[in-house]
């Protein structure tokens, strides 16, 4: 467990604080491209790290991300006019830049023009970058690094896809869950199956060992440390570890990230701290060509968001990734680790849990944490382990489609990528 202190050293995230001071020093996603695309005002409200702005598109094409009320009469911007070459506040018309440099006060540069009030009026504002139908901001200090190129952000010939979550709760808690295999064959295997049986309208009356007999059970975990975060590892019920799973697992990637996949096809979960108590989640799906073949060039990445409650408010469960959200959300808005109770299956969080206090001293010592990248050179495409089977199913059941795992309809309907994913599956 953690103490309190140690708690809020790991889970605040505002300017000033350990964890905020980290997390600063990355880029995250805070958009898909296709949702500023959709929006007529062409402006989305933006919440990261505590902070409230305004992402925009200015009529250049060039992206500006400032904060959220204007200096004049704080008035939110999100509401703002986008120019040629900037954002006008709708109140009073002055503009901003995309650096948040005050171009334009119409009735101060007509009054008194000598005085430049303007200069004295700057707004924050950060970078923002675009990869792979995803925008990224840096919110830390100039220079500001490289935007990292994990391989699946820059893999070709790829159909790509993106769900969006908001999440009440701390990032920690859905980071956490990446560092925690077990969770896997009770809260999306019997669990799922229990909640499949109510559906169903049958009497879910099984116990432990009726349900085990179908579900692949951990026999044993392990978790390495890498240079970019960690890997974890299992051996299941009836395999050893000989076997693939136990070589390649779902690697890690520090500070909040997790890639889950293989050659064929790979998910990255971003889980961005909006604030201390809410995450914006992020999954891009890249679905690779079948060897050979080549997907139709995708004019943007499709978006969409995902509902977390049903009509009568409560949490939906029976899709695989809600089960998470559920599990994670529902221990609270930040949860009390003070009062846990941690066994043998949560080495692997007593493990992230040190990376993230190793990583916040050697950013108090003056030094770049782990995956900030400033060499182009090395930052071109980041390889890195990725699954070669995925809990040694080695055949695609009749009639599967990705859709049925968690997935959009993008990637669905097109032959080649079908290919792809049944390749991945059979591990070839």
């Amino acid at each position: 467990m953690l103490s309190k202190r140690e708690n809020d050293l790991l889970t605040r995230v505002g300017p000033g604080t350990p964890m905020g001071e980290l997390m600063r020093r990355y880029w995250h996603p805070i958009a898909a491209s296709e949702e500023l695309a959709q929006n007529p005002f062409r402006t989305k409200e933006v919440r990261i790290l505590g902070e409230d702005l305004v992402l925009y598109r200015d009529r250049r094409g060039t992206l500006g991300l400032v904060d959220r009320a204007c200096p004049h009469r704080r008035v939110n911007m999100a509401y703002g006019v986008v120019e040629e070459d900037g954002l006008r506040c709708q109140y009073h018309g002055w503009k901003f830049d995309e650096t948040g440099r005050c171009t334009e006060q119409p009735f101060e540069d007509t009054v008194r023009p000598e005085g430049r009030f303007r200069d004295k009026c700057a707004i924050k504002a950060y970078p923002a970058q675009e990869l792979a139908g995803l925008i990224f901001a840096y919110l830390g200090p100039q220079p500001a690094p490289l935007l990292p190129r994990w391989e699946p952000l820059v893999w070709e010939n790829v159909v790509r896809d993106i769900a969006i979550s908001e999440l009440p709760c701390n990032w920690l808690q859905c980071q956490e869950n990446s560092l925690d295999p077990v969770h896997v064959e009770w809260l999306h295997r019997y669990y799922g199956d229990y909640v499949r049986k109510i559906q169903d309208g049958a009497n879910p009356t099984f116990g432990i060992s009726e349900s085990l007999a179908t579900v692949q059970s951990h026999e044993k975990i392990g978790f390495d440390v890498f240079e970019h975060g960690i890997i974890k590892r299992r051996v299941l019920k009836g395999f050893t570890e000989e076997d693939e799973d136990w070589r390649v697992g779902h690697p890690v990637l520090f500070p909040n990230i997790l890639l889950v996949g293989n050659q064929f096809s790979a998910t990255l979960q971003f889980r961005v701290p909006a604030d201390d108590t809410h995450t914006f989640h992020v999954s891009l799906y890249t679905f690779r060509a079948a060897p050979g073949t080549q997907v139709p060039e995708q004019d943007s990445v499709p978006c969409r968001m995902v509902p977390l409650f049903d009509e009568e408010g409560k949490w939906i469960v029976d899709i695989l990734f809600n089960q998470d959200y559920m599990a994670w959300a529902t221990q609270g808005a930040v949860t009390e680790r003070h009062l846990e109770k941690l066994g043998e299956s949560d080495k692997g969080i007593i493990l992230f849990r040190r990376q993230l206090k190793q990583q916040i001293e050697v950013l108090r010592k003056g030094g770049d944490p782990m995956n900030v990248f400033r060499d182009p050179a090395r930052n071109g495409c980041i390889t890195l382990p990725l699954e070669q089977v995925k809990f040694h199913v080695t055949r695609r059941p009749e009639g599967y489609r990705p859709a049925e795992a968690g997935y959009s309809s993008a990637a669905r309907e097109i032959e080649g990528v079908q290919a792809t994913w049944d390749l991945a599956i059979a591990g070839d």
